[in-house]
């Protein structure tokens, strides 16, 4: 194929908090805007804590939503933080999407709580349905499932078990 003829992907859009990241050093990659025009940021998982950090000194004071999917059996797992600025009187308050991709086998990040309070449960539930360690949380435990369950269920390659028992079903 001729150099003219090969085409190259666009470049994610970069937004105005990617920008005021970069220039304060905050390495990061840019995932471009999903369909409401929120900012969608890559962080690696030991610069995660800094980053939230930066971002609540730029005055993201509230973590709407913490959670995590799975990219596809045998791929990365994700742990997604959604972020906004609550001040008074703004129309529309200022939002980020921050994602850590994170390896399947002994996924690890460590937990944001400590900046946001909010985190408790949300990582707690991420825990418990995906196996993301979200080291430092204070009380990293099952909060859905038994404590004894074996296995992280909305895993895409959990295999449900074959077996059914009733609890205290009288």
């Amino acid at each position: 194929m001729a150099e003219a003829e090969k085409t190259t992907a666009p470049l994610a859009e970069v937004g105005k908090i990617s920008r005021w990241l970069s220039q304060n050093g905050f390495e990061h990659e840019s995932l471009g805007t999903d369909a409401s025009g929120v900012e969608i940021l890559k962080v690696e998982p030991e610069f995660l804590v800094p980053f939230c950090t930066a971002l609540y000194a730029y005055g993201f004071n509230c973590l709407q939503c913490q959670g995590a999917y799975d990219v596809g059996p045998g791929e990365e797992l994700v742990s997604f933080y959604h972020l906004i600025k609550v001040s008074d009187g703004a129309d529309r308050p200022d939002e980020v999407r921050i994602k850590v991709f994170l390896p399947r086998e002994n996924p690890s990040v460590a937990s944001v709580y400590w900046i946001w309070k909010a985190a408790d449960w949300q990582e707690r539930e991420s825990y418990d349905m995906y196996g993301i360690v979200y080291e430092g949380h204070p009380d990293l435990k099952r909060i859905l499932m038994p404590e004894d369950w074996i296995g992280w269920p909305l895993r895409k390659d959990y295999i449900s078990p074959d077996f059914f028992e009733l609890q205290d079903a009288y």
